[in-house]
């Protein structure tokens, strides 16, 4: 997807979240950190039911911010499969702000994000 985009796609998000006030970063707007942590949540939704067990990250391969999140926009993420391979998945996860005050849908965020299916010990298996 690109930051062209004017419209989120037509599903339920994977992960909706709020952010609040202590989520604000020196500038005012939130914090990256807590966007990735909201966008490797999503990516492990998905990829934990792919794997049909535990799942890591491994890799974040590609992210970009395109634009700032404010307090109380609504934030929704939604996350569709890249590759799939016999321990690993890469999932493409979009970040989506609606705006508090204008209630316009804006793509923030978007990026890659890589998960391997562990067992109990935590070794890689497959899937």
């Amino acid at each position: 997807m690109t930051e062209t985009q004017n419209s989120p796609p037509d599903r339920e998000p994977t992960v909706r979240s709020v952010p609040m006030p202590a989520d604000v970063n020196a500038n005012g707007d939130i914090f990256g950190g807590w966007v990735m942590s909201q966008m490797d949540i999503a990516g492990g939704v998905l990829a934990s039911e792919i794997a049909n067990g535990r799942v890591v990250t491994v890799a974040v391969e590609a992210m970009r911010f395109l634009k700032p999140i404010a307090v109380g926009d609504l934030v929704s993420l939604y996350t569709t499969v890249n590759r799939k391979g016999t321990t690993s998945i890469s999932i493409h996860i979009e970040t989506w702000a609606r705006r508090r005050v204008k209630s316009e849908m804006v793509l923030v965020t978007e990026g890659t994000y890589v998960y391997v299916a562990i067992d109990r010990l935590g070794k890689p298996r497959e899937f």
